[in-house]
Parts: C-alpha cells; structure tokens; sequence
C-alpha cells in the first residue's frame, strides 16, 4: 500500500514523536515498597516508539518534547542522546527548584514475576511537557522547513493536560499540512482523564484527534472508551479472537474516519506476569492481516511491549508498505523488547528478522 511519505532526502528526520518522558526507576526483581535501590531508565508511551526506531531500526529520529532545566533533565537528556535520539527540539524550562512552575517525571515500575503481576506508580503532576502551549513549539519549523516523515503521538500525553490536549492536535494538523504521516495510539487510561473531564473528555480530543490520523494503534477498549466504537460478542480474554467482530468495528470506525489508511493492535492473554500468549492485528484496505503467534512467551519486563509493538509497525510500513510484514514486524520486535528489563528495546533489526523467519533461542556463537 501507498502510505504516501515524503522523500526521504527532503526530510531531516524519518520520524519524530510527541510526548512525555520520564525517569523510570526499577527495584530490578524486588518491589517499589521495600527497595534500597534503584535502577534509573528514561521512558515514555511515545519515546519508546521513536527510540526503537532509531536504536533498533537505524531511522533518523528526534523527540518533542520539554524537561525542566535541572539535573534531572539533563540526566534524561543524556539517556535519550545515548539512544541515538535527536535532542534538539527539546524545549528547556526554568523551574524554581521545588516544582511549583514545572518539574521532571518520575515513574517507579516493578516488573512482576508469576502471580504477581507488574506495577507502576507515576509522579508526574506539572512535568514540564505538561505545561507547553501549541505556541511553545515551532511546528511550521519542525515540519515544514526541517522536514519530517512521520509524527508518532498518543493518547497518555493528550491525558496530560488541557495544554497538553491543544498542543497534540496543533501538532498534528501541522503535520498534516506539510504532508508527513500521522500514528496514533490511543492508549486509554482513565486515570489520566479523570482530572481533566474524564471519558467525556478523552472521546472530545480523541475524535478530534482521529480525523487527521493515518495509522491508529489501540485495542478494543481503546476504541470503545476514546471513540465510542465496540465490538458485539468478542471474548474478553482472547480465548476465541472474534475476527469478524474485529472487522466489522474498523471497517466502522474507517467509514467515519476515511483517513485510517491502517488500524492495529496487539493481542496478549495474561497466564501470569512472565508468561503471555501475544499476537497482533493489523487492518489495511478492508482486510485483517494476523501477526504470526508467540504462545507462552517468556517475558522480563512487559512494559513498554505494545510501544515496540508500534515502532516495528512504522517501520514495516515505512520500508515495505506491506501491512502483513509491518504488523510481524512490530509482534516481533515488542516480543524481544519484552524479553529485556526497562521500556526500551534492546534489540537489533536482525534479532526481528530472524524471529520473523522462525529462528529459535539457540545459543549464537
């Protein structure tokens, strides 16, 4: 399929992304509430996307993003530069050393192993992107005159904040007007909504947002909550995939939004914290393509999979065009990154080719 990108060599940048990104820290196998010690990361919902692409896939990439001008945001500046990732568009903010104009992002997750399942407890009130304005971002420069392929965005950072919401949408109809490719994944958490409007509010912006998107990632209860779409008869945990039902819902939610050239989700039934069952859909044209299978995956650290999900996706898309190869590109690749501790991928295009191609866990010497 078409997906009508702009020429590369007109372009600064494959791929850009818009969102948040906070320091992750990890009591490694332990819990939150009785560590002594942590592991420092960065993440973000968005940032995992447009890292992978880089770190794992060899796209240029850069971050939109801001980060209050201390310590904590230079740290995070040096992980994101040690990935590969553009920092240059980074707004920098004054803060007053407390946190009452702006601050950084903290998130604390715990990986959960068997019954215990995994944990995260963000601390991310007035993060610095949380404050920025459409007006605080140049994206007639960042789009027009640097050029840009395609802007990946979601569904956490619009949570952020009203200012958070108009900034998102600014963005992406800036996009739109120079001609760069718009992904979107709606990652609805109702947490995040519920102080600025709740679900009232997310399916206002959502379905704003919807209109200008080219490739929409999110499950069904994304689509139930953020716009209002369901699917009739479908078995909650996946036993039996209704894939009728899937398609009749996209082909519903493509009739309302002509522009979705391509829908995808991931597919994961829960056994326990480190064993899930994970698969992906991919809708394009009118058909439904299914990822290949991955029962009983061993899993690490399941944060941070559907992100790498979406990144072997764009890449798919971006160098084949193909919606079935795109949508085993990124099961593979959120496979592997499940497979590795933190949000980040650590995995290399021909770790995913190979998987794609059936290769096993051997030991490689």
């Amino acid at each position: 399929m078409d997906m009508n990108l702009r020429p590369a060599n007109e372009c600064k940048f494959d791929a850009v992304s818009l969102g948040e990104i906070m320091l992750r820290l990890d009591p490694g196998e332990g819990r939150i509430r009785t560590a002594r010690s942590f592991r420092a990361w960065e993440g973000g919902g968005e940032y995992n996307v447009i890292r992978g692409l880089r770190k794992c896939f060899g796209l240029r990439t850069a971050v939109i993003t801001a980060f209050a001008e201390n310590e904590v945001g230079y740290l995070m500046e040096d992980f994101i530069m040690q990935g590969g990732v553009d920092t240059s568009l980074i707004k920098w903010m004054k803060t007053d050393g407390i946190g009452r104009i702006c601050r950084n992002g903290l998130n604390f997750t715990e990986r959960g192993f068997g019954i215990r399942g995994a944990v995260g407890c963000s601390d991310r009130a007035n993060t610095a992107i949380s404050k920025c304005r459409p007006e605080d971002f140049d994206f007639d420069y960042i789009f027009g005159t640097l050029g840009v392929r395609w802007l990946h965005t979601g569904g956490i950072y619009a949570a952020l904040s009203e200012e958070a919401s108009e900034t998102a949408i600014a963005a992406i109809k800036a996009a739109k007007k120079y001609g760069t490719v718009v992904s979107y994944d709606l990652n609805y958490r109702p947490s995040m909504w519920s102080a600025i409007g709740g679900q009232k509010k997310a399916q206002e912006v959502n379905r704003e947002i919807a209109r200008y998107v080219d490739v929409m990632i999110g499950n069904e209860e994304d689509f139930t909550a953020c716009l209002g779409f369901q699917i009739e008869g479908n078995d909650a945990n996946l036993k039996e995939l209704n894939i009728d039902g899937y398609k009749k819902m996209i082909n519903e939610a493509a009739k309302t939004y002509p522009n979705f050239k391509v829908v995808a989700t991931t597919l994961r039934t829960v056994k326990t914290a480190t064993v899930n069952d994970w698969k992906a859909l991919c809708w394009a044209d009118g058909e439904i393509y299914l990822s290949k299978a991955y029962d009983g995956l061993e899993i690490m650290d399941r944060v941070g999979g559907g992100d790498s999900f979406a990144s072997g996706l764009v890449y798919g898309l971006i160098s084949t065009g193909d919606p079935e190869k795109a949508v085993n590109y990124g099961a593979a690749h959120g496979a592997l990154a499940m497979t590795t501790p933190g949000d980040t991928s650590m995995a290399h295009k021909n770790e995913v080719e190979a998987i794609m191609g059936g290769a096993g866990a051997r030991v490689k010497r």
